[in-house]
């Protein structure tokens, strides 16, 4: 059995986020701080990553006084509260073949997450692609939910979004396990 550490390569890893309302959507991407995994032949069964909420970008918002405005809005307590918890993290507890359960802390709050993810390993690098849908309210993001909010016509915000990831990697270390 082949053990392998996995550093993630954060200036080549993708994480885009889109959020829906009823009357559209937004999107952006937000920075990978620093992301591990742990494969056993080829496969995975561990990983940490942690995410820098303060790197949140909207991309579909062109107007940059109403983009810096959206901003500051997803940075408040509102949503992330980047200044208080300036930092999300993943902990991938267990893996079966492609699919991961993992702890996701957001806010403080952690709550589990199951995914499934696709990996090809090449010699010493790899690439992972995954999608995410996580429900906001888990996390104490109520602003404009219709879980707590009634009457809320068209300014509703649904309650889920989608994070899509793409890790690029190249292998730190192999160790052989007995």
């Amino acid at each position: 059995m082949k053990t392998q550490k996995i550093i993630i390569s954060t200036t080549e890893s993708r994480i885009n986020w889109v959020g829906k309302k009823v009357t559209g959507s937004h999107n952006g991407t937000i920075n990978l701080k620093s992301g591990q995994l742990t494969l056993n032949d080829g496969e995975i069964t561990a990983g940490e990553f942690i995410v820098d909420t303060r790197s949140i970008k909207i991309m579909d918002i062109t107007d940059p006084v109403t983009n810096a405005q959206f901003a500051g809005h997803l940075a408040s307590e509102d949503f992330f509260n980047s200044e208080k918890y300036p930092e999300a993290s993943l902990i991938i507890s267990s893996s079966n073949h492609n699919s991961c359960t993992a702890d996701l802390t957001i806010k403080g709050i952690t709550q589990k997450v199951t995914f499934n993810i696709d990996v090809i390993v090449n010699d010493q690098t790899l690439a992972a692609k995954t999608s995410v849908v996580i429900d906001r309210t888990k996390y104490d993001m109520k602003f404009r939910s219709g879980n707590f909010f009634q009457n809320l016509g068209d300014t509703l915000i649904y309650n889920e979004f989608e994070l899509t990831i793409s890790l690029t990697a190249i292998a730190s270390e192999s160790i052989a396990v007995a």
